[in-house]
């Protein structure tokens, strides 16, 4: 059995789950986790529809996209995975989705509002679009340069992922991360609902205000601040 057959199953299990929370269709969207200890990363392989999937179909890699472990390539947007968590260290696991409330805003190229404490429990703040990929930067290490893009969108703002747990690349989708697979697959769920929200809202009315700063600060922080309280205690 592969050293790494626990974390090929959590891969496998996050992937299904997308499907079945109707994020993904046919070969679309991804997930993967990072084993810091050994210096790896198990990502569902491209170009497989999930009902073909199995958990040892998961491709094992390296830091440098290099196979370490399977017979199917990994995931074509395995550079972007890779360039977050070189540069977060705090992400243990990333999704990718491509649904529909989401990417309308990536498409759009705006930021998804936080408009009430619904989306204050989950995300401090508006959930922010990266800019758009220049010509060269698509023309050259396309992937690649997505993880850039996303990660100079962070730093550039000022934003922390561990308080911003997801993120729109301008023109194509979300990507979400968190402490394990299932936790990445769940701030997808949830991005795309408050996308959905968002939505409804500025359909009734467009001027509709975003929440205030103190409300944001006190849901967000009731649930993942240094004092939260939110949860049973351990």
């Amino acid at each position: 059995m592969s050293k790494y057959q626990k974390l090929k199953e959590e891969v496998f299990e996050a992937n299904l789950e997308l499907v079945k929370r109707k994020l993904v269709i046919y070969t679309w969207g991804n997930v993967s986790v990072i084993d810091r200890e050994n210096n790896v990363v198990i990502i569902k392989p491209r170009g497989i529809e999930y009902h073909d999937l199995v958990a040892d179909d998961m491709s094992v890699v390296d830091f440098d996209g290099n196979m370490v472990e399977g017979k199917l390539l990994p995931s074509v947007d395995l550079d972007i995975h890779l360039a977050l968590y070189k540069q977060f260290p705090e992400i243990k696991a990333i999704a990718h989705t491509h649904s529909t409330y989401a990417t309308a805003f990536a498409q759009a190229r705006k930021d998804i509002p936080c408009l009430g404490t619904t989306h204050a429990d989950h995300f401090y703040g508006d959930i922010p679009c990266t800019r758009q990929l220049t010509p060269e930067e698509v023309s050259g290490n396309y992937e690649l340069e997505i993880g850039n893009v996303i990660v100079q969108t962070f730093l550039d703002r000022n934003i922390n992922p561990m308080q911003m747990f997801g993120v729109n690349v301008a023109g194509h989708g979300p990507f979400t991360w968190g402490a394990s697979a299932a936790l990445a697959v769940e701030n997808s769920v949830i991005l795309e609902e408050l996308s959905k929200m968002a939505v409804m809202t500025r359909q009734i009315d467009c001027n509709s205000p975003k929440l205030e700063d103190y409300a944001l600060d006190k849901h967000f922080l009731r649930k993942h601040g240094a004092n939260s309280y939110f949860y049973q205690s351990k």
